[in-house]
């Protein structure tokens, strides 16, 4: 009844989230808290927030780490996406909540690490249960990779915030970032035969690949989707799933998909866009959605109906306001947990519980 009580109190609504991918943090604004977002971290290509991804989301500011452990604020829950963020943060009080983005396996490919998975997995585990954080996985896919699969909350997207598709453009669109250190992650060599005479869009955060440029911000990514006349995305599935945020924005503009074979892909074949493990086979889908706008865009409306049963925006925030109260909940426990060793410590013959 106390923790009860405890977790219903009124009090500040501010959360303390370290940036990771600007599509991600920006869906929070729906939670109507405030926000401090931590910026300016190390391994990030960019400084700051990337504008191009995102507007600022309402009601954050953005702060730098060591501005965050200053900070006299009382956070309602920290936001951590991986081990380095706990650790920065492990001198703030608040309860944790860390968020599993990448597969286990895709994280030691694309690192090249010649770490045991299960000793990073072993490892996890102990930091989360030692510092009583609470993880949330982005899908079963990734949760099972790092063995968290109690809390499932998928990313959300609001379908309205997308014009109309119209798809006059006879071209397919990809978005991806860091192609070159990813291409066995996004099997580009099958993306290259499959798609080696079809007109394709790529735009993505790549600097080493000459041609490729980011989206100039969230509105020109919006044109280029209403544009285009399909998207693609493909993944091995021993590193990464069968969508990302970019593959159910593209659904949630009213485009089909194309991409390989996986068993986590939303996409229905033939309704919402093909699926071939075979390059040729795929590449005569492209051709047919490019010679067909038709087809292209009763497909598409398949897929944004996909979007708005599985990736509700309004579901991501229920689902995500639950996680953050799980997490104040374990957090509070440990507490008192804590409080209650420290008494039998300085009282021997006190009970410990």
């Amino acid at each position: 009844m106390q923790i009860k009580r405890w977790l219903q109190a009124p009090g500040s609504r501010q959360l303390l989230v370290f940036n990771c991918h600007e599509p991600w943090v920006y869906q929070l604004s729906v939670l109507g808290y405030g926000l401090d977002i931590i910026v300016d971290l190390p391994g990030k290509y960019n400084k700051g927030w990337d504008e191009r991804m995102r507007p600022i989301p309402a009601h954050a500011r953005l702060i730098t780490l060591s501005e965050a452990l200053r900070s006299s604020t009382r956070y309602y829950c920290i936001v951590a996406h991986n081990t380095t963020d706990l650790v920065d943060a492990a001198s703030r009080p608040e309860p944790k909540l860390l968020v599993l983005h990448h597969t286990l396996e895709g994280r030691l490919q694309e690192e090249k690490s010649t770490l045991d998975p299960q000793e990073m997995k072993d490892a996890l585990h102990r930091y989360v249960d030692l510092i009583g954080a609470h993880v949330v996985a982005t899908s079963m896919f990734k949760g099972e990779s790092w063995g968290f699969t109690d809390d499932i909350v998928h990313f959300g997207i609001d379908a309205n915030s997308y014009p109309p598709h119209k798809g006059d453009l006879s071209q397919g669109l990809r978005i991806c970032n860091f192609i070159s250190s990813r291409r066995q992650i996004l099997l580009w060599d099958f993306h290259q035969q499959a798609f080696a005479d079809i007109p394709i869009t790529l735009v993505g955060h790549n600097p080493d690949l000459s041609g490729i440029e980011a989206a100039r911000d969230w509105n020109h990514l919006k044109t280029l989707l209403q544009s285009h006349r399909f998207f693609i995305h493909t993944a091995d599935p021993r590193f990464e799933a069968g969508y990302n945020m970019a593959t159910a924005e593209a659904m949630a503009a009213g485009l089909p998909i194309l991409g390989n074979r996986h068993p986590t892909s939303p996409v229905k074949h033939g309704v919402s866009g093909f699926l071939s493990n075979h390059p040729k086979e795929l590449q005569h889908y492209a051709q047919i959605l490019l010679k067909d706008a038709d087809l292209a865009h009763l497909m598409g409306q398949q897929a944004r109906e996909t979007v708005l049963e599985r990736f509700s925006l309004n579901r991501f925030k229920h689902s995500f306001l639950r996680s953050i109260e799980i997490s104040r909940r374990k957090w509070y426990i440990r507490k008192t947990n804590a409080s209650a060793v420290d008494v039998s410590l300085d009282h021997p013959g006190a009970p410990a519980t």
